[in-house]
């Protein structure tokens, strides 16, 4: 399963199939999951940008 993190487009309401919930902000979800890959092929999602700050240092990296 290879997680990503999607946001909804401006002015389209999207609803998690799992919880009946809208997604309003960053929601991790199975990136591998038929319906996601149809949501943001369709433009209704977009993955996430994630600031480099956010992401966990990789093992040996200089700061």
């Amino acid at each position: 399963m290879r997680v990503i993190n999607i946001v909804p487009v401006e002015g389209r309401l999207v609803r998690d199939p799992a919880t009946g919930r809208e997604i309003e902000g960053p929601t991790p979800v199975n990136g591998d999951d038929g319906f996601w890959i149809r949501r943001i092929a369709d433009g209704d999602v977009a993955e996430a940008i994630e600031s480099a700050e956010s992401q966990p240092a990789k093992k040996g990296a200089k700061a």
